[in-house]
């Protein structure tokens, strides 16, 4: 089908997906770039394909015009292709995880879940305060990755109060080892939950009160801090890679 006016309804409604309230009420989010479409087709999850092209796709299409696809772009350079798709559904929490608390930059979470996927951690727990999972700036810095992992939102305090079967590890200067030191003495058969906290504020207090164990990253005494994508990237390859 042919849309060549920006006023159309459907395109009206594209346009909305843009606003995360209206996305989350139709449960629907835009994606952009042809490797990012390319993910979300093989997991049957595009409801419909925009494009400029002469391209034709097994599922709905719409051709538009240039000045249609500039409104619906978030890039510079306007796509060629946009996909309208369905929210990944939530999963209950299996393997390794990575719990993020009120992380708020869409670079590092869309790193950490990259990351997470690289190094077999199976689920990401969201705090109800993160940023938003269907942020455009998340799912470009993913690569992809958002759809190859179980990502879930909760409040942090009640929902973790109730994970018995994990190890809730988070990171402390002062007072955590190394990881490796505290895998060495973990002597249960638990899985590995990895708390992340904010940039600015790291973990809140609530949350790490239910932590059992306290990790560090040792460096050089020049740099204060990593950041948040770095760190979790790190202590999830030396979980994925314990002996």
């Amino acid at each position: 089908m042919e849309i060549t006016s920006i006023n159309n309804e459907r395109v009206k409604k594209w346009l909305k997906l843009k606003n995360k309230k209206y996305r989350d009420s139709e449960k629907l989010f835009l994606i952009e770039d042809d490797h990012l479409i390319k993910e979300a087709l093989s997991k049957g999850l595009v409801k419909e394909i925009i494009t400029v092209t002469d391209t034709v796709y097994d599922i709905d299409t719409y051709y538009v015009t240039d000045k249609i696809m500039k409104n619906l772009s978030d890039q510079v350079s306007s796509a060629k292709t946009i996909a309208v798709c369905y929210q990944i559904p939530e999963s209950k929490v299996t393997g390794n995880a990575i719990i993020l608390d009120n992380i708020q930059d869409p670079g590092n979470l869309g790193t950490i879940i990259r990351s997470a996927v690289a190094f077999n951690f199976k689920t990401i727990i969201l705090s109800d305060t993160c940023v938003d999972l269907y942020n455009s700036k998340v799912i470009r810095a993913s690569e992809g990755m958002i759809f190859h992992i179980n990502v879930i939102r909760k409040n942090l305090v009640s929902f973790l109060k109730n994970l018995d079967d994990y190890t809730l590890l988070t990171t402390d200067v002062f007072k955590g080892q190394s990881i490796k030191e505290v895998l060495n003495k973990k002597s249960d058969n638990k899985l590995i939950g990895l708390v992340i906290g904010n940039e600015g504020h790291g973990v809140s207090s609530e949350v790490a009160n239910l932590c059992q164990e306290f990790v560090n990253i040792k460096m050089n005494s020049n740099c204060e801090s990593l950041n948040a994508g770095v760190c979790a990237s790190i202590l999830m390859y030396e979980v994925d890679n314990y002996e």
